[in-house]
């Protein structure tokens, strides 16, 4: 099994979590997606994949998925990991929708929900140049096959017209708990919408910030290039990973007792036999921090990546499902609690062995 896109090492994985390109297209010959028939909508995933199924990227094959038959926990662990939006899954469970995957899930294009087309390339670390690039040779793939609805003046047209012209979103979350801790996120907030950005929760519109991870993306996609767009993101990023590691040395200057409390939310983790998923984001968020700052030589970012990639309460019942040959779906709070703190002890003793 190909190694998924969150294992992979990236600039300033300490403080980057993940990079996400996102481009919104609809078809000249086709209606947006909320006034197509189901017919039209098949015609859509027929002609998208049929394009699409005899390109190769690396040994990183694309796959089509048709989500109506997928069961509803994989569709909300895909939500957890950020490989579909939540209205791409609520869409799936009433419309005709599909959905292509990569097998290492960093490429995920989403078709029929808001747009036609939404081709979605994520990263780890801080890779906005590589995740652009390969978001642009797929469209320029699918561009070269099917008639775009573009116009010379509004450029790519989208449903939502806040997505005009580029049709970009760039995002990258961020993990930044010092800033937190010291108070300085009310003013990066101020900044950053004077900026053409915006600052969210971890799952975008509407969501708080879970152990300290926030997510900054673009907000100007009209009268701008997606080179600009990302530069600017880039340039402004690189400012607050200079921030936060100044923050966290702020935070560390009582050294002991700063490590203490982190060796003993790893004691926790190591050892809890019950583990709730928000304790669990808290408890990661310190964890990440400390392996940051040097506090725990045999953990890897990699590995807390995994960690959450498989906390999240669908996620987790997926992983029991798959290993118990479909049973696992119906487990209690409780039982998925133990469960998780059975996981996370796993991946940490596997660091432990090494």
């Amino acid at each position: 099994m190909m190694r998924k896109w969150y294992l992979e090492s990236g600039t300033s994985d300490d403080i980057v979590v993940s990079t996400r390109i996102r481009l919104a297209r609809n078809l000249m010959d086709l209606p947006f997606p909320r006034k197509m028939t189901p017919e039209q909508k098949k015609a859509l995933n027929d002609s998208v994949y049929g394009v699409l199924q005899n390109i190769h990227l690396g040994d990183n094959a694309l796959h089509f998925i048709d989500p109506s038959q997928v069961d509803d926990y994989q569709l909300v662990s895909w939500v957890e990991n950020h490989i579909i939006s939540p209205d791409f899954a609520q869409c799936s469970r009433k419309e005709t929708t599909g959905l292509i995957l990569s097998e290492d899930e960093s490429v995920s294009i989403m078709l029929g929900e808001e747009d036609c087309i939404r081709i979605q390339i994520l990263k780890n670390g801080l890779e906005l140049g590589q995740a652009l690039e390969l978001a642009n040779r797929l469209d320029d793939i699918l561009d070269a096959s099917l008639s775009y609805a573009f116009d010379e003046k509004f450029g790519y047209l989208t449903s939502c017209p806040t997505n005009l012209g580029t049709g970009l979103r760039a995002s990258v979350m961020l993990h930044l708990p010092a800033m937190e801790k010291i108070g300085m996120m009310p003013s990066l907030m101020n900044t950053i919408s004077k900026l053409g950005l915006t600052i969210r929760g971890s799952f975008g519109e509407g969501s708080q910030a879970r152990g300290s991870l926030y997510q900054i993306s673009n907000q100007i996609t009209l009268g701008i290039s997606d080179e600009n767009a990302v530069n600017n993101l880039s340039s402004i990023v690189g400012q607050i990973i200079s921030q936060e590691s100044a923050a966290r040395q702020r935070i560390a200057a009582d050294e002991t007792a700063f490590q203490d409390k982190i060796m003993r939310v790893y004691g926790l983790l190591r050892y809890a036999l019950l583990i709730s998923e928000e304790e669990a984001g808290e408890w990661l968020s310190l964890l990440r921090l400390g392996v940051s700052m040097g506090y725990l030589k045999d953990v890897s970012v990699a590995q807390l990546n995994e960690i959450s990639a498989h906390s999240g309460r669908a996620s987790l019942c997926l992983t029991a499902a798959e290993a118990n040959r479909g049973e696992g779906q119906g487990l209690s709070a409780r039982e998925q609690d133990a469960l998780r703190a059975k996981m996370i002890q796993s991946v940490l003793d596997s660091c432990a062995r090494k």
